[in-house]
This record gives C-alpha cells, structure tokens and sequence, in this order.
C-alpha cells in the first residue's frame, strides 16, 4: 500500500504544470520578463519579439504533428497563409472583431487539417513529405488567382480588427499609461503563445498525447493495443493547422502586408524548412524546444538583415558594403539554416531542449554530478 501510494505521489508530482518551487520561481521571472520586456526594449527589438512569438506559436503545432505523432510536413506555410488571408478577409473586409475572427481563423485551419489529415493513413515518411510539399504549390495557385479574396499577384493590405470590446491591442492603455503599437502587439502576442503552449503542454500528458507518441515510435504496435491510428493522426494534422493558421492571422496582423511568395512555391518551402529548422534546433517532441528554436531561428534572418543594412558582411553582396561578394543575405539565411539543422542532428538530435535539461540535471545532483 505504501509503494502504490508513493508511485501515485510521485506521478500527481509529474503532471503538476508547476512541480517545484524552482519551477514557481522560473515562472514567475517570465512573467516579469513578458512584463517589462516592452518598458526597456528598442522598437526593433520588439518587432523581433513578436516575429519570434509567432515563429514559436506555429512551431508548437508542427512539433505536435512531427515530435509527437512523427508526421513529416513540408507544407506548414500553406496553413500559414491560410490564417493570413482568412484574417484579412474576415478581420479587415467582413470588419469581424478580433474576438471572432481569431478563434474563427484557427477552427478553419484546423478543418482543412482534418481534411488533408487523412492522406497520413496510407503515407509515411518521405512519400507524406512529399504530399505536403504539392500543398505549397496548390496554395501559390489559389493565392495568386482567388483575386476577390487575396488580391492576387501583388498581395494585399491587412487591416483586420484588433479590439476586444473597448480594448484595442494594438494600442493599450493601462493606468493611465499609453503604449504604442510595437509594445502592445508583443504584450498580445506572447499572451498568446503562453495559452498555446499551456494547452499543448496539457494535450501532450494526457491519454491523446501518449497515443500521439505511440502513434510516433510503434505505430502497427499502437493499433494493436487499440490506439486508433486515424484519429490520431488525422487529430494531430488538424491541431498542428489550426496552431498555424493561428500563427498566420497574428502574421498578417503584424506585418499589415501578405503576398502569395510569401506561403508558397521556393519562398514557402523556405518558411516551412525553417519551421523544421525551428522544432530541430529547440528539440523535437518538446514544448519548450519549439519557443527555443524560434529564439534562435525565427530571430537570426531579422538580425542578419538588419546588420547588414548597416555594415559591410565578409562576402555577402547586397549590404552596406556594396556588390562584393558571392553569396546574398537571403542565401545566407538558408545556407545557415541548413548548417544548424545538419549540426544539431549530428551533435545534439535531441537540440537545445536536451541541453537545458542535462544542464538542469547536473545542478540538482550537485556536488554529485561527477
């Protein structure tokens, strides 16, 4: 009885969100951080934060779907646009407020998942990877011709509503104090992106989310034992959408411009490579890795840009220092993406996430570490 009320102890301890003390303490410095961060940080800066939030938002989706359920996805940008567009047309031409076209923008990513969600019945691997890149290619098409809703070739503005009643979160006012449009974006934002992880973190330690993970590592073995493979992996793909789409809308409120290159064709595969780029770095089939990687990978292609808008980088042409060089800053990007994610499955497969954790275990066996 002893034995069988410590186990039960010890696995109520596991599930608990907030498991130590240290933990409340790390808790409570990032919502000081969320807090404070727009009082002292530059306009650029905040602009970063917010792209990397949005980075790290989507991301949590695809590391449902690809570090959970081991679905590979090529075709991330393409819900991503979706959300995009759907928040301009229901946001900005229907004049829907932000209370209803956001939740609604994530219901439609999360239907179109469920619809294309079936095709990971029959597929696997490389042949589903390349099932999910046609998705890029189907969207170029619809985004560049479906005129009435995208604009076309040449993109459109997004004006979408960004109140909530009488608050707007594009321009807060709270004690008296008013905030501009970079500081209360982040403030939303990163809002956001602490609900979405919450509620992953919770999918993930439940009965759904130890299926996922059957579904991943044994998957003729998980429906044997009565896992069913199609809700399972079709869940995953319209869960994974509907966090993209989500990640889309903010996108598009955000930057207040959207373009079909932008989700589609060589530019798609891009942002969707660097979404894999993102879960690889931070650490597959973890939360937490997916706000880590977009620390990493959302924010270096806005640091490099804007570095070298102000000084000349060794080879690369088209900065500060001219013509000179080989490579632009766009092909820099990509050539830095693919050597962080060769690196990181080399050296760490399990990425930064594995780091934090071994470093974490070191300091709570100290001085017993060695």
């Amino acid at each position: 009885m002893a034995r069988a009320r410590d186990l039960h102890v010890s696995y109520a301890q596991h599930v608990r969100l907030v498991s130590s003390r240290w933990m409340a303490v790390g808790f409570i410095a990032l919502a000081a951080a969320w807090l404070l961060a727009p009082l002292v940080l530059s306009e650029f800066q905040l602009d970063v934060g917010s792209r990397v939030a949005i980075f790290a938002l989507g991301a949590i989706g695809l590391n449902l779907l690809t570090g959970y359920t081991g679905q590979v996805s090529l075709g991330h940008a393409f819900f991503i646009g979706t959300g995009a567009y759907a928040a301009a047309w229901a946001g900005g031409d229907q004049g829907w407020p932000l209370w209803i076209w956001l939740p609604a923008i994530t219901l439609l990513g999360t239907a179109l998942g469920a619809v294309i969600g079936p095709f990971a019945l029959r597929l696997r691997g490389n042949y589903l990877a390349i099932v999910t890149l046609g998705l890029l290619f189907l969207g170029e098409h619809v985004f560049n011709n479906w005129e009435s809703v995208t604009g076309g070739g040449a993109g459109r503005a997004v004006e979408a509503e960004t109140t909530i009643g009488p608050l707007d979160v594009t321009s807060l006012e709270l004690f008296g104090a008013e905030f501009d449009r970079e500081q209360s974006l982040f403030w939303f934002i990163w809002l956001l992106v602490g609900i979405g992880a919450l509620v992953a973190k919770n999918l993930v330690r439940t009965r759904p989310g130890r299926a996922m993970q059957a579904v991943r590592d044994r998957d003729l073995a998980a429906e044997v034992i009565g896992v069913s493979l199609a809700r399972y992996k079709v869940g995953a793909f319209a869960i994974s959408s509907g966090y993209a789409a989500l990640a889309g809308g903010l996108f598009g409120m955000l930057q207040r411009y959207i373009s079909p290159t932008e989700f589609g064709g060589q530019l798609g595969l891009f942002l969707s490579i660097q979404y894999i780029a993102i879960i690889i770095v931070g650490g597959i089939g973890t939360v937490f890795g997916s706000i880590l990687g977009a620390f990493i990978v959302g924010a270096m292609p806005r640091i490099i840009e804007s570095v070298s808008q102000e000084q000349d980088i060794p080879f690369v042409f088209g900065d500060a220092g001219g013509q000179d060089g080989f490579i632009s800053v766009f092909s820099l990007n990509q050539a830095l993406f693919g050597i962080l994610i060769i690196g990181f499955l080399l050296f760490e497969p399990r990425g930064l996430a594995a780091i934090w954790l071994r470093l974490k275990a070191y300091f709570r066996s100290w001085p017993f570490s060695y």
